[in-house]
């Protein structure tokens, strides 16, 4: 076995929205459009000198000599994808993220903590945004700096510290948005939620942090619908940020007032702003079985 640890970048692409293709179209016919996408995604990569590691599912991984290739490539990605027609009114998009640190490379793959960072970043990611560590943005020049928004401070799984994460803007426009490159404010007000599932309301804050939901009467919020689990996910608070955490079997599909629904499978998503969730399934424009959400402060 032949293995050496360097500094790499390590990014992870994921396409938000496959899950829905597979069920509306099938499996022929869904994998050809992920593949496509895919395809785009590994042209962007080279062409900005990344070396692609390996694909799993929808799942890209590619690695860069420096930050600042890596973060060409996550804005050419998002760009390329962004550009491709809805499929059978799915619309494809992005989960990315990346950082940059040492790794170690094993007779072609890459292993450490810094891909495992890279990976969580991705996972907390909305669709159609780039994630990166605030040690990982200092690395890149003045111009890309300038296309940084804070995140603020996180609790990833997996890291004893809090992580100061960025994101990386892409979309024409969005630099009126983008914040002048500084470590995250330590402290800030007291940030809460309101969920709501039919008469069942619950407020995380302070006082109280988190709360599950599913089919388990003891739940905090408790479903009838039958295509959720029993304990279904949970909902933390970490630092001043919401985190759902899918725990099912069928998934748990979310929805940000705006943007498109994408799907978590054992994964995890930063909840913001307002939308709904739900339990098992696409919405479809069904509103009868969601939990509301809205982040307060």
């Amino acid at each position: 076995m032949n293995s050496a640890t360097r500094d790499l970048c390590v990014l992870f692409a994921d396409i938000s929205g496959s899950s829905r293709l597979y069920e509306k179209l099938g499996d022929a016919e869904a994998l050809h459009a992920v593949e496509r996408c895919l395809n785009r995604m590994e042209r962007a990569a080279t062409a900005a000198k990344g070396r692609v590691v390996k694909t799993q599912g929808d799942e890209l991984m590619v690695v860069f000599e420096s930050a600042e290739a890596a973060a060409h490539a996550a804005i050419e990605i998002q760009r390329r994808v962004d550009a491709l027609p809805p499929v059978s009114g799915v619309t494809l998009a992005i989960r990315l993220g990346f950082h940059y640190g040492p790794a170690m490379e094993e007779d072609g793959d890459v292993v450490g903590d810094t891909v495992n960072l890279a990976s969580r970043l991705a996972s907390l990611a909305r669709p159609g945004q780039s994630l990166t560590t605030a040690e990982t943005a200092a690395l890149l020049p003045a111009d890309l700096r300038e296309r940084t928004r804070t995140i603020e401070a996180l609790t990833v799984k997996g890291e004893d510290e809090m992580v100061n994460v960025f994101e990386i803007l892409w979309a024409p426009g969005d630099e009126e948005s983008a914040t002048k490159f500084s470590a995250p404010p330590a402290v800030h007000a007291e940030t809460r939620m309101r969920l709501r599932y039919g008469d069942q309301e619950v407020w995380l804050g302070d006082d109280r942090p988190s709360a599950t939901f599913g089919r388990d009467p003891h739940a905090d919020v408790v479903t009838q619908d039958s295509r959720a689990s029993r304990n279904h996910g949970r909902i933390e608070r970490r630092y001043d940020k919401y985190v759902l955490i899918d725990q099912s079997t069928n998934g748990t599909y979310v929805s940000f007032l705006g943007d498109i629904e994408f799907a978590l499978r054992r994964e995890e998503a930063i909840l913001s702003g307002s939308g709904h969730i739900s339990f098992g399934h696409a919405t479809d424009g069904d509103k009868g079985e969601l939990l509301e959400f809205e982040v307060l402060g």
